[in-house]
């Protein structure tokens, strides 16, 4: 299989999931999703094959300065790998935000929102939950 090919599978494994974290956070399949995290660990089994390929032909990582990391990335299966990184990891924080939210009562309308923005921009959904989160803990 491709490499382009993986990249497809990947994003069409993360992109449901996503999904149903945004439209039916409470759904039982949901749960159980998140809960067993299923998709994230087949993610994580993706990442470590591209991973070990990459470092066996790249060599050692060395992430000491921008312009090694960059080097890193000039080699097709790194970026998967690095690619499914993201996508497994965006993922985990969005399930986090959920199971914290079974506590905060965080209405969906305001959920929804920051679980896209992760999906999208990752640390920028995370940001925006952590202060909706502070707000909602400061007005007990």
């Amino acid at each position: 299989m491709s490499t382009a090919e993986v990249f497809s599978i990947a994003n069409m494994t993360a992109m449901p999931m996503w999904l149903l974290m945004i439209l039916l956070p409470n759904w039982k399949v949901t749960r159980f999703l998140i809960d067993y995290k299923l998709i994230p660990l087949a993610l994580a089994i993706v990442y470590a094959i591209y991973i070990i390929q990459a470092m066996q032909i790249g060599g050692g990582m060395d992430f000491g300065s921008l312009a090694s990391v960059m080097g890193l990335f000039t080699e097709e299966r790194a970026v998967l790998a690095g690619w499914v990184h993201y996508l497994a990891f965006d993922l985990l924080v969005g399930m986090w935000m959920l199971d914290q939210n079974k506590e905060l009562k965080i209405h969906q309308l305001l959920m929804a929102p920051c679980l896209f923005g992760t999906f999208m921009l990752g640390p920028v959904g995370f940001l925006a939950f952590m202060l909706i989160k502070t707000i909602k803990q400061n007005q007990k």
